[in-house]
């Protein structure tokens, strides 16, 4: 027997400090034990390592089949010699002795020494996957702790546990240094076999999304609501915001005092342009609002094929179209309708040219009229 009460003693110590049922430990334990047992005393033998933390012990015991002839001594044994120590017993019952070995005190140290270690850092590791799982589409605070060619590698606040900015992931334009410190969105958690694989971002509507829900209170409280977002990373954020609150205005809320709130998210931006988006109901005035800063004439729309006409000021179509298309294109992403900017006097023109064009039809079909008569005429 195994006097073994200080070990565990130190798996009740493990449980209260680490939160880690000790019973998580003990099986893995009993089968750690038995594996060590049998390559140092024999694989024939069937045996298995007990551990009885009422009593503090660990012992170790042989079992054999009882049988009418035995071919293998190291797991059979005869009905015979079973009786000689329970009368009762017959062929095909089970018996077992304990075998614990002097010199398994050493071997046990040392092999639950080394499983402990590697269930803590599984429990610890599950523990912050959990965690991190939990926090899901959320907002968090990191350090940059080194680099490589495609990606940046940061400690997340309040864990010893390493999160990856690809290369999609850092703002473009941005230069993160060692030691810098950052907000993340939490992306993706998953188990790579050597701990959690954190997927971080700055470049998702979701970490733009988190950066006003923490700068702006009516967010959180629910008086303020984000009805859509849509971003080009690096370049413009158009975010829609509605309040069914008559008395409190959306963007302003979300712009703050002397736009104190959505400076501090554009400084997390590095620099990013953001429009905040008055919601609507009226589709027209919806998609008007998302062209901006462009004003609009007017919005034409198309129901069912859910496609919409926009003529705007000649001096303000490239400020509708926007750099590359970048503001039509987000407008479109943000009120999920396809958007054809005009400028006024193009759509004149084409207004026009539509109409000559009606004319000329007219004509040709009296033309047509105008020759049968004639050719009525010509009959003799």
């Amino acid at each position: 027997m195994i006097n073994s009460k200080d070990f565990f003693l130190a798996l009740d110590q493990l449980e209260k400090e680490k939160k880690i049922d000790k019973e998580f430990f003990i099986s893995a334990l009993e089968s750690a034990l038995t594996s060590a047992y049998k390559k140092n005393f024999g694989e024939a033998r069937s045996a298995t390592v007990k551990l009885n933390p009422e009593k503090g012990t660990i012992k170790v015991y042989a079992y054999k089949t009882i049988v009418d002839e035995v071919n293998d001594p190291d797991k059979e044994i005869s009905l015979e010699e079973a009786k000689e120590i329970k009368s009762t017993y017959k062929v095909g019952d089970t018996i077992s002795e304990e075998v614990t070995p002097k010199s398994f005190g050493r071997i046990a140290a040392q092999t639950a020494k080394q499983v402990v270690m590697q269930r803590l850092r599984e429990a610890e590791r599950d523990n912050i996957s959990a965690e991190l799982n939990a926090k899901g589409d959320q907002l968090t605070t990191a350090v940059v702790r080194r680099m490589d060619a495609k990606n940046i590698y940061v400690e997340l606040s309040g864990t010893e546990t390493e999160g990856v900015l690809g290369e999609r992931d850092v703002i473009p334009g941005e230069h993160l240094e060692v030691g810098d410190r950052i907000k993340v969105h939490i992306k993706k958690v998953r188990d790579s076999g050597f701990g959690p694989e954190i997927q971080v971002s700055r470049t998702t509507p979701v970490f733009v999304k988190k950066l006003f829900e923490l700068e702006v209170p009516e967010l959180t409280s629910g008086t303020v609501e984000i009805k859509s977002i849509a971003r080009e990373a690096g370049n413009r954020t158009k975010i829609s915001v509605y309040s069914s609150d008559p008395n409190v205005d959306p963007v302003g809320a979300c712009v703050g005092a002397r736009g104190a709130r959505i400076n501090a998210i554009i400084d997390e931006l590095n620099g990013e342009k953001i429009d905040v988006i008055p919601y609507s109901d009226d589709i027209f005035e919806y998609i008007a609002n998302a062209l901006s800063p462009a004003e609009v004439i007017s919005v034409e729309i198309n129901q069912d094929a859910k496609t919409s006409r926009v003529i705007v000021p000649d001096n303000k179509l490239s400020l509708a179209i926007g750099k590359e298309g970048c503001n039509v294109r987000l407008a479109a992403r943000l009120t999920g309708w396809k958007i054809d900017v005009k400028s006024e006097s193009t759509n004149e023109k084409e207004e026009l040219d539509k109409q000559v064009h009606e004319v000329s039809n007219v004509f040709d079909d009296d033309n047509s009229e105008l020759d049968l008569f004639d050719d009525i005429e010509g009959i003799d």
